[in-house]
């Protein structure tokens, strides 16, 4: 995707062929600032700090972490040390344990001077699979807006609501739930998202406003609270929304307010929609109560960065002082408001049946 005309993706290889760089998106939307990542310990503090977010950018940046962690220490004791390190950093996107396993997997035989080229190779392959995949969630998903677009007068916009940041920044690149989005307007389908502001940390109005501002989609920036209102009064034909992991039934732990949104769009026959790709399915799980969600820092919710008017980015607080914060990172939306999902294999309903019946190698043997 493109900042400023300039194609950029979210995490890249530098030109010494060892070292990482990545988009620090904690700087975003004021300050648009790369971070290079040389240990494993820089890459679990980029996770962990949300300089890179969503679940398919965590799981990339993790198996980069291996490679860093690899290149001091090949030993069984080293990879070791660093998938478990490395997979402690954010609990509930299944995509960063998707990735590890798949880099142990990699590794885990081979002589250990073989060792860190394979895990290279393994992670270039990982991103790269990650832009294929949500080029063709992209291209399934197109069709769905295509859809409503054929039922409006011409010219009328398809108006889409999403929810927190499920974009090109937060994969490697094309997004999840934005990449339907983009391939519809590169299409040159008339279109317009509402974007979440996303509380606490503002992933919509910082991140998703500023990609499809930078891409020339049409947007508007609206509160959490105001997504209900849109629909009950017609302003919203789709709800599309990514996934930080989706148990095999199809219920869907995303970001915080999601499950209002499901609720809001089932209330007014809206279609809510969820993107993902394969490896934010977790097959081992029935129940997406049993999903761990992550609680994070009050702070976060008792404070707000912004730009001042000379422009220096500062934080400020927000909160009446001394009041506590709680802050769950995630909710879960059950399987039952969740009109279909979009995958890079196509669209299903959101049902073991659905499921299965794009991927049915998971299915009994």
């Amino acid at each position: 995707m493109k900042i400023n005309g300039k194609p950029m993706r979210t995490i890249w290889l530098c030109e010494d062929g060892w070292s990482v760089e990545i988009i620090d998106q904690t700087r975003l939307p004021h300050v648009l600032e790369t971070v290079r990542l040389e240990t494993v310990q820089h890459a679990a503090h980029a996770i962990k700090a949300m300089q890179v977010r969503g679940a398919p950018l965590i799981g990339a940046t993790a198996a980069y972490g291996v490679c860093l962690a690899l290149r001091k220490d090949a030993s069984d004791e080293g990879l070791d040390r660093a998938i478990n390190y490395l997979a402690a950093q954010r609990p509930t996107a299944i995509n960063l344990r998707w990735a590890l396993n798949e880099m142990q997997a990699t590794v885990r035989n081979l002589p250990r001077e073989v060792r860190v080229d394979a895990a290279y190779a393994r992670a270039r392959d990982i991103s790269e699979e990650d832009v294929e995949t949500c080029r063709q969630i992209g291209v399934h998903g197109k069709k769905l807006i295509e859809e409503i677009a054929a039922k409006k007068p011409a010219g009328t916009p398809v108006n889409v609501l999403t929810h927190c940041n499920a974009g090109w920044l937060a994969t490697v690149d094309w997004g999840t739930a934005t990449s339907p989005i983009y391939q519809a307007h590169d299409a040159g389908v008339a279109l317009h998202v509402f974007v979440d502001e996303t509380r606490p940390r503002n992933q919509g109005a910082a991140l998703t406003a500023y990609e499809l501002g930078g891409h020339g989609v049409p947007h508007t920036i609206i509160v959490d609270n105001a997504g209900g209102h849109l629909m009950q009064t017609g302003a919203v034909d789709i709800c599309i929304v990514g996934t930080d992991r989706t148990t095999a039934t199809g219920d869907v732990a995303n970001k915080i307010g999601t499950y209002l949104k499901a609720l809001a769009a089932r209330d007014n026959n809206v279609p809510f929609y969820v993107a993902l790709p394969h490896s934010t399915i977790d097959w081992t799980l029935d129940d997406g109560f049993a999903i761990p969600i992550e609680d994070r820092g009050e702070d976060e919710v008792l404070a707000m960065q912004g730009r001042m008017a000379d422009g220096s980015v500062v934080t400020v607080d927000i909160a009446a002082p001394g009041s506590p914060a709680s802050n769950p990172a995630f909710d879960v939306t059950p399987a039952r408001l969740v009109t279909g999902f979009i995958t890079e294999r196509g669209c299903c309903p959101a049902t073991p049946e659905g499921l299965l019946s794009l991927y049915p190698e998971r299915g009994p043997t």
